[in-house]
Parts: structure tokens; C-alpha cells; sequence
């Protein structure tokens, strides 16, 4: 079946043409919510400073300037608008290198918790039953945990790393996605399209991943940038504590560890740091919500 344009006459398929609108309505209602809008900026600006970090730092984030190494911070000046820590290292390349530390980890170790969580999710909500029952306990059992103090263990049994974070957040965070897609597909599975593939003779793989797990892509799709936020937030709170990335690799959450001593007496230490912390996570939060608004049907703004 196809329509014509209005304009050149030319065929489309029907299915094109709706799939193009929907696209443009999502769009549309995304652009609507201003602060998931500003979220996206901020966001695009901080991948920017990370990819580019070189480009954009004065000075290289480990070079001490022997004029400032004198044990005690230097304010902001000309020559370091961030100023510098107590090794006389310039604060503001530091910051602009801990992008790329703090956003990796925010991205590597949600991929790692979104393949986990969708498949234990979708397994348990395709096929239900007995299966559905034993994961969904170990979900139970996994979230009743303290995952912090989890992953503090199981880091400081792997000693700290960037590697060894990414993947001990990874792995203690992906129940709440397993719950979310197990709900999606209880709901989804009894709809007359995923009854029809059966008839035909559709398998379980095949059903999953081209019928179902599209189906669930908006949900998904914003547990994952909550996630993000989450997972930048874990690794701040663990490099704090002296979990995290190590000294002298710069993340923000290392550098907040490293001021403790001066935060009475050097404000900069801690502040330019923990702006950065929030306002990731803030954008962050704030793009998830515009995705949610505009990807679910009941809550679209037409």
C-alpha cells in the first residue's frame, strides 16, 4: 500500500511515511521541554570538551608549575582561571581531562548493566514461569544488597582501576533495567502482532530481539540515560572515598578525594569539580525525562 506527495507525486511506502512522522512528532515534543533541551547542550558541550580535551586544555593535566608547587592551592588568575591544586598542577585542565574519565565510565559501565539487564529481563518476561521465578529472585536478592558497599568490596578486591570501576558498577547495577524489561514484555507478549509471528512459526530469539526488544527501546532507552547519571555519581562517590579512579589519573570524583584537605581553605578545589558532577547529572536527568515525555504515547504532547 503507498500514498503520494502532495508536492513531487512520487510513491512512498505507507509505512515509511509513518514511521518518518513519528520521528518528527517525537522530535517535536522534545524540543517543547525546555530543560530537557538545555540537558541535551550542556551534555553536547561536555563531549565536546572530553573528545577534544587537548584543544581545550591550557596545559597538560599532570605538568607542575614550580612557580605554584608550594604545598598549599593557588587561586584562580590569569594564567589559571581554575587555578591550581597543591602540586601546582592547572585545575582547569584537570577538570576538562576528568570529562573523559567520569563520561567513560558513566557510558561503559551502563553498557555493560543495559546488556545484562535486558537480557535477564527479557528471558524472564518471554518465557515466564520457572524461569521468570529464579531470575526475578536473584534480582531480589542482587537489590537487597547494599550496592555501594558491593562494589566498594569487590574494587578493592580487584584493586581500584578505571577498568576494574566500570565493570564492578556495571555488573551490581543492571536489576532495575531487568525489572523494567520483564514488565515491558508481560505487557507486550499478549499483543495480537507477537500472537501472529507464533502462529507462524516465529522462534524465541527471533521473537525477542525483532519483535519485542524494539517494542521496549523508549523504555530502555531512558533507564539508560538515568542510568548515566547514576552510574557518574557512583564513580564520584567511590573515587571520594578512595575506591575509584586513583591519583594522579584526574576524574572529578578523584579530584573532590584530593581537596578533602583544602575545602575550608581553597573553595576552587572542590567547587569547579562538583559543578561539573552536577550538572552532568542534572542534564542528564533532564534529558531522560524529555526522552520519557516524548517516546511514550500516553504522556505526548500533541
Amino acid at each position: 500500500m503507498t500514498e503520494f506527495s502532495g508536492t513531487k507525486g512520487k510513491a512512498l511506502p505507507l509505512k515509511e511515511i509513518k514511521g518518518e512522522s513519528q520521528w518528527v512528532l517525537v522530535w517535536r515534543n522534545f524540543r517543547r521541554h525546555k530543560l530537557a533541551i538545555s540537558g541535551a547542550v550542556i551534555l553536547l558541550f561536555l563531549f565536546v570538551m572530553a573528545v577534544f580535551a587537548p584543544s581545550f586544555s591550557p596545559y597538560d593535566p599532570d605538568e607542575m608549575d614550580i612557580k605554584y608547587s608550594r604545598g598549599v592551592p593557588q587561586p584562580p588568575s590569569r594564567g589559571h582561571p581554575f587555578g591550581t591544586d597543591e602540586f601546582g598542577r592547572d585545575y582547569m585542565s584537570r577538570t576538562i581531562y576528568g570529562a573523559r574519565i567520569s563520561l567513560s565510565v558513566g557510558f561503559v559501565s551502563v553498557g555493560i548493566s543495559m546488556v545484562l539487564g535486558i537480557l535477564v529481563g527479557a528471558l524472564a518476561g518471554y518465557f515466564g514461569g520457572q524461569v521468570d521465578s529464579v531470575l526475578m529472585r536473584l534480582v531480589d536478592v542482587l537489590l537487597s544488597l547494599p550496592s555501594l558497599l558491593v562494589i566498594m568490596m569487590v574494587n578493592s578486591y580487584l584493586e581500584p582501576s578505571i577498568f576494574n570501576t566500570m565493570l564492578a558498577i556495571g555488573l551490581f547495577s543492571w536489576m532495575g533495567v531487568a525489572r523494567l524489561v520483564r514488565g515491558q514484555f508481560l505487557s507486550i507478549r499478549e499483543e495480537e502482532f507477537v500472537l501472529a509471528a507464533r502462529c507462524m512459526g516465529v522462534g524465541p530469539g527471533r521473537m525477542i530481539f525483532r519483535h519485542l526488544l524494539p517494542s521496549s527501546m523508549a523504555v530502555i532507552t531512558v533507564a539508560a540515560t538515568i542510568g548515566i547519571a547514576a552510574a557518574i555519581l557512583t564513580e564520584s562517590g567511590l573515587s571520594f572515598l578512595g575506591f575509584g579512579i586513583q591519583p594522579p589519573t584526574s576524574s572529578w570524583g578523584s579530584m573532590l578525594q584530593s581537596a578533602q584537605t583544602f575545602m575550608r581553605t581553597a573553595w576552587w578545589i572542590s567547587f569547579f569539580p562538583g559543578l561539573c558532577i552536577a550538572l552532568a547529572v542534572l542534564s542528564f536527568n533532564f534529558v531522560g525525562d524529555g526522552l520519557r515525555d516524548s517516546l511514550d504515547p500516553k504522556l505526548r504532547r500533541r
